[in-house]
């Protein structure tokens, strides 16, 4: 592999990131609103009046957050904070940093949809390649109108059909939260079985729903690597055919799936938003819901920065293992 080639891809990858931080800077901020003011009028009409010397209280905390300084101030400030990873102080929710609600977010995110990408991956790339296998079972073939019918419904719809099912009428599942309200967050059997209890209507949404494209892109995937040369020289030779569908049609057809997988795990930190959202679920897509609604600039730029710096190590990854899994593939000139 060229380390010329990694260097470009690395330039690549730093352009799109301070690229991406810069739009993350400014859009928040052609909205016009004052997101300190409005947070200090929201927080003084839950009292029942607006409160005294507000016009104090929000000059001195624009002054703590830096918001009173020209904006290229701001933007230069901006830029050096990112690259230590420091996004000040959450407006909303202030005196706690950005960085310490997406800490306690992430592993919430990751752990159900890290999960629920990896289990849809699988179940649906296995389901795809046989449902193109001549010698599957036919039984198999009523499996296509479930999933192109799921895949078509979105996440949250499907999420609020199961919570009417489950939750509300037969009151088999918790309906709401990551956890029992009142529990104690603490590594016990008990906190560990509440957690996922509560994660199965999420995670089942998501699920049902992607197990159906994965399953589609890798059927057609199989079924175009089966027309290829290779797959009749392979037939022509007498191998099984097994040893044909597993070496010659699977093992082909499931680069573009890893492909796919590579960007869906880069994305799992932005989540299923309005899934975490209905269910109450405390991971970044709830955190990133409420920042919007409170106009909590620092949440938001915090949030879609780490997003997209995810997104694009997943990128660079990928680039860098795509010769590992086909060795036909290759960055060396010619």
């Amino acid at each position: 592999m060229r380390i010329d080639y990694l260097a470009k891809r690395f330039a690549v990858f730093l352009l799109i990131v301070w690229l991406a931080a810069t739009l993350n800077f400014f859009l928040p901020r052609l909205s016009g609103q004052d997101p300190v003011r409005a947070t200090l009028l929201q927080q003084a009409q839950l009292g029942g009046y607006v409160q005294a010397g507000l016009e104090a209280m929000v000059k001195e905390y624009e002054r703590r957050f830096g918001l009173d300084r020209p904006l290229w101030v701001q933007y230069v400030a901006y830029l050096g904070d990112v690259c230590r990873f420091n996004f000040n102080y959450s407006i909303s929710n202030y005196p706690r940093t950005v960085n310490e609600i997406i800490a306690e977010a992430i592993p919430w995110t990751v752990g159900l949809l890290g999960t629920t990408t990896v289990l849809s991956f699988t179940i649906g790339t296995l389901l795809g390649a046989l449902l193109a296998w001549p010698g599957a079972p036919r039984w198999m073939r009523v499996l296509m109108p479930p999933l192109w019918a799921l895949h078509a419904i979105p996440f949250f719809l499907l999420g609020l059909i199961l919570m009417y099912v489950f939750a509300f009428r037969i009151q088999l599942l918790p309906m709401f939260g990551g956890y029992t309200a009142g529990a104690f967050p603490a590594l016990t059997l008990a906190f560990v079985g509440d957690v996922l209890t509560h994660s199965i209507l999420p995670a089942l949404s998501i699920v049902l729903v992607a197990t159906g494209g994965w399953a589609l892109a890798m059927r057609g995937m199989m079924v175009t690597t089966q027309g290829e040369d290779y797959v009749t020289f392979a037939e022509a030779k007498g191998l099984t055919r097994f040893t044909v569908f597993l070496r010659y049609c699977v093992r082909n057809a499931i680069l573009p799936q890893t492909t796919a997988l590579a960007l869906a795990l880069g994305n799992i930190l932005s989540g299923a938003v309005l899934v975490e959202v209905i269910f109450g679920y405390p991971g970044v897509g709830t955190i990133l819901f409420h920042a919007i609604r409170e106009n909590d600039h620092f949440l938001i730029q915090g949030i879609v920065f780490t997003v997209i710096v995810a997104l694009g190590v997943a990128t660079l990854l990928l680039d860098v293992i795509y010769p590992l899994l086909d060795p036909r593939i290759s960055y060396r000139r010619t």
